[in-house]
């Protein structure tokens, strides 16, 4: 999951906010199930297949079950949809221990049906915006970069194949007709003149689809879903180089070289295609990619409403070293916080994980522990600061038992998508 820019946001609050107030007796009456205990979040997904719209009243494509995905058409953009993403992040690993955390994300989003932008007109159709990030664990500092383009000579992204860019940043299938399930992706960053990398990204599991019957639910609203595909374990390899900057918030000092580091590390790759990413009173959410040393992943997202409470549609799913999926209950205790000097937000900068291992069926309780606390990318194009890092994976005996990411969108501000 991942937050949109505001300057698309905006152009469809208005029609979100009439859908929001409109009388639905369907979705109230699931809203007051849900409340009472009656219905679990299989049951709210069965009640609304039946009630879920082929578009949303502006006229975009709704995620529907039991859509037959093809690739390598489906790693591409689907301008049907409102809203999509392509998001890797990860670990990288240099000589003499050195440790850095990376993030890539590319966005498209589709201006208003009809609207004056709604043309074949060149660079009128869609908005592209894309942040680049760099952890250096050794110095604990964060580099971090947005670009807002449209689309046109300095964005795209292929309907064909996996093949967006924006500016001189990039991701693609290293062989855009590769139909496997574990193609190679090459991916091209680089932040201001301080840092870039090179990455080849090679699946050592096949593609996951998370959902019920290929639908990721995000809340009671029918049209709240989407297509979410991931590369749930990628081996990273390929080379970062550092450049010296006079600024006191680069990597390298302003007398050091320019370092040029072989890296290898893991990786994890999110696309998500949708419409409609949040509920009527959901707020925000907190996302966690996980790692483990003994093979298996675990993402959740928690979708946060406006009483604090967390929303039914929220999930925890284990991904076994085969790459076969299962759901388990969770829980999520804030243990401390962070508050950015930046926007002002607190963050949860440690929280304790309690689920279900599905391999015991025992209780499990992990600590999510950040490698800096200030990891948040401040929303200078884009509007929405959100908090984005990489941390290690603790047991409570202080054991590590693997690496992830963390997203913690809506503390700043509610987001409103």
């Amino acid at each position: 999951m991942h937050p949109i820019f505001p300057e698309v946001g905006a152009r469809r609050r208005a029609i979100q906010h009439s859908l929001a107030h409109r009388k639905n007796p369907p979705v109230t009456r699931l809203l007051f199930a849900l409340l009472l205990g009656t219905l679990c979040p299989h049951s709210l997904f069965t009640t609304l297949r039946a009630q879920i719209p082929l578009t949303t009243a502006e006229g975009f494509a709704v995620p529907q079950p039991g859509h037959r995905f093809t690739f390598p058409r489906d790693h591409g953009s689907h301008p049907d949809f409102k809203i999509e993403w392509w998001y890797v992040t990860g670990h990288l690993y240099a000589d003499a221990g050195r440790r850095f955390g990376f993030q890539a994300t590319f966005f498209r989003s589709a201006a208003p049906r009809g609207g004056a932008e709604d043309s074949a007109t060149f660079g009128s159709g869609h908005i592209f915006l894309a942040h680049m990030a760099l952890l250096d664990t050794q110095t604990g500092k964060f580099l971090h970069q947005e670009k807002l383009s449209r689309a046109g000579w300095d964005a795209a992204s292929s309907p064909a194949t996996l093949d967006v860019r924006n500016g001189p940043w990039s991701l693609r299938l290293a062989d855009p007709a590769d139909a496997s399930s574990t193609p190679r992706l090459l991916l091209t960053g680089s932040i201001r003149a301080e840092a870039a990398f090179t990455l080849t990204l090679t699946p050592e599991k096949p593609l996951v689809i998370f959902g019920e019957d290929g639908v990721s639910r995000k809340g009671a609203d029918p049209t709240a879903a989407s297509y979410y595909l991931t590369f749930s374990r990628l081996r990273a390899e390929g080379e970062l180089t550092l450049f010296p900057h006079s600024n006191t918030s680069a990597l390298a000092a302003s007398d050091s070289p320019t370092e040029k580091l072989r890296v290898t590390g893991e990786a994890w790759m999110d696309h998500e295609i949708s419409s409609s990413q949040l509920s009527g009173g959901q707020v925000g959410w907190d996302w966690l990619s996980v790692h483990f040393t003994d093979g298996r992943e675990l993402m959740l997202y928690q979708l946060r409403r406006a009483d604090g409470t967390a929303d039914p549609a929220s999930t925890l799913t284990w991904v076994d070293a085969a790459g076969k999926t299962q759901r388990a209950p969770f829980t999520l205790e804030v243990l401390d916080r962070w508050k950015s000097p930046a926007t002002g937000a607190s963050y949860p900068s440690r929280i304790r994980l309690t689920t279900t291992d599905p391999l015991t069926r025992a209780p499990v309780h992990l600590l999510i522990e950040p490698l800096a606390k200030n990891q948040e990318l401040t929303g200078a194009l884009g509007g929405i600061p959100y908090w984005e890092g990489a941390c290690r994976i603790r047991d409570d005996s202080g054991r590590e038992l693997g690496s992830g990411f963390l997203e913690l969108t809506g503390y700043a501000r509610a987001l409103k998508l």
